[in-house]
């Protein structure tokens, strides 16, 4: 799966999304998951400040 995903993302259609990945901590079992996500690179930091 992973290698279509970046196969995808180089194609000329591709080239304003990334694939962004953040830790975010549960509230209800105090471990850490991980939430991915793929958006317009414009957007990316957008991703990363909210919680």
């Amino acid at each position: 799966m992973a290698k279509k995903v970046v196969a995808t993302l180089k194609k000329k259609d591709g080239k304003g999304v990334a694939r962004v990945i953040k830790m975010v901590k549960s509230d209800k079992s105090g471990s850490y998951v991980f939430k991915e996500e793929i958006i317009d690179k414009d957007l990316a930091k957008d991703f990363f400040e909210k919680k």
